[in-house]
Parts: structure tokens; sequence; C-alpha cells
């Protein structure tokens, strides 16, 4: 757990992450590091790296296994602590707080910093690592993929898009990032999944959520994993959030993607809401609104 890192980092010292920093540079290779190779990737002497192992062995921060060779690899501790370090280095935060979501790709945290901000970990391809290699486009053309590669390139994905889209487009306001982990603006609001809306309420959020998504597409973004938990409701408005598989508007799939959102947001609300929604929506069309920037109301869409 991160809360655990953050109560290590004081204790840890230069060396030491000089050799985690060496075995992360070594599994961009391999997926274990051989032993003999970290000297020269962690620019310490042997005897340096013996001990170091020891000390960050001892902290769980890198795990061992003997094959043919003894290799290494960080642990997501180990990768955590690499990325703190940068951001405290940055100046970007000061501390870590209590956790605000932890999930199957993704661990949230409060940090203190100038205000109250999250920092979020992704933690795609460690226990899911088919499943992503799969569906994320950036591991398509790969001979070697680590989980560390396809976290970082999710966290750099989700960054990018934060950058382009806020304020235009109501998602969290990006701080920094730095590997796997991004620094975002803490929001309001409760999941959609969860939000108790009255009834005459529900056609006005659902409205909202697609207009954002049609300005975003405007920027260039389509979401690509839009459903009622990526979508926080608060007095002041939604937020949408979790955007490591948005994909670029001119992608070869951009098509299928935005329909794909769009059926799923308005599945939930029809099956949730079924009084205010249109019975079935057409998605096609509404697709064709969204793209061209003329959507005013899905009720316009309803597909009976």
């Amino acid at each position: 757990m991160v809360t655990n890192i953050a109560g290590v980092m004081a204790d840890l010292e230069p060396e030491d992450f000089y050799l985690l920093s060496g075995v992360e540079q070594g599994m961009r290779f391999s997926e274990w590091v051989r032993r003999d190779k970290l000297p020269e990737y962690a620019d310490l002497t042997p005897e340096e790296v013996d001990y170091r192992i020891d000390r960050c062995m001892d902290e769980e921060l890198i795990e061992r296994r003997t094959m043919q060779y003894v290799g290494y690899q960080l642990t997501f501790e180990g990768y955590d602590a690499l990325a703190l370090r940068t951001f405290a280095e940055r100046e970007t935060l000061q501390g870590i707080g209590a956790p605000l979501g932890v999930g199957k790709e993704s661990d949230v945290y409060e940090v203190r910093s100038f205000k109250p901000l999250a920092l979020k970990f992704h933690r795609e391809g460690y226990t899911n690592f088919r499943e992503v290699m799969k569906e994320r486009e950036y591991t398509a053309d790969r001979q070697h993929v680590s989980w560390l590669y396809t976290a970082r390139k999710a966290a750099e994905r989700e960054h990018e898009a934060l950058e382009t889209l806020y304020p235009d487009v109501s998602v969290p306001r990006p701080v920094d990032q730095n590997r796997h982990a991004i620094v975002m603006d803490k929001f309001d609001g409760v999941e959609l999944a969860r939000a108790k809306l009255e009834s005459e309420q529900a056609l006005g959020v659902c409205d909202l959520v697609i207009r954002e998504l049609e300005t975003a597409h405007g920027e260039g973004w389509i979401h690509a994993d839009m459903s009622e938990h990526n979508v926080a409701v608060a007095e002041g408005g939604i937020t949408i959030f979790d955007w490591p598989q948005a994909v670029r508007r001119d992608h070869e799939n951009a098509r299928e993607f935005l329909e794909r959102d769009l059926r799923n947001l308005t599945r939930y609300f029809v099956r949730k809401y079924p009084r205010e929604m249109p019975d079935s929506v057409d998605v096609a069309g509404l697709a064709d609104a969204v793209a061209e920037g003329t959507f005013e109301t899905v009720r316009e869409f309803d597909d009976l």
C-alpha cells in the first residue's frame, strides 16, 4: 500500500533509489533483471548493490526470483517510491493522506499540498496483464511489454487527455505526472452509479454528460471507457474521470468507441430511470449528433 511507502520514504537513502532506478531501467529489456547487470544499471559497486538489495527487499520494494539466473523486479511499492520521490523533488506534494478509492486498475489517495489534491497510481498490467495487452493500443507494437510500461503509458495517456480537455470539459485539473502516477485536483461528488437522482433530474444529468462528451470529441478525444462508474455527480455539476483508455478522434476505431460510450451511458439511464428516458436510444444517430456538435437532448433519439 502506498501509505506504507510514504512511511518508509524518509528512511530511504539516495543509493536505495539508485538501485530502484537500476531495476527500473533493466525491466525495459526483461521481466526479471539479472543480478550481474545491476551494478551497471544502478551505477553502484557490486558490494553496494548487495547491501541495497537487502535494504530494498526488507522494505518489499523489490522482489527476487531464481530461474536460470537470479533476477529482480520492482514491486508496485518500489515503483510508487520512485514516483513519490520525483513529486517531492518537484515540490508537487508534501505528504500522503487517506485513500479516496482503491480499484483493480488504480489506487487514488488524498495528498497534502498547496490545495486539496488527489494522487492516482495506475496499476494496469500488474494483475490483469493479458487483458490490458489485448485492450490497450500502446502495447500493440512492442516485443517486450512489462507492467511498468503499461501502467506508465496509461498514466501518460490520461494526463495528456486531461491537459487537452481541461477546462473546456469537466474533468479533473491535471497538476503533474511521473511514471505511473498523476497528481490532479480533488473533485467533489458521488459516483453516478451510487447517486440518488430525483426522477426529474435524470434526463438533465444524462444530457449534461453527453454534452461534455461532445465537447471532448470536439477537442479531439473520446473517453472509450464510459460508464456510470466514471462520472461524479455533485451539486455544482458533474466530473468525468478515468481517461487512461481515451483515444484520439482520428483513431481507426474512434466511431466504434464513441458509440460504445454512448450506448453504455444511455443504457444505464434507460434502465434506472425508464419514465424519464426514451424507451430505446438510437445510438448511431446520437453519435452522429455528438460528432457533428449538434446534440441538444437525448429525447430526440428515441429509436421506437
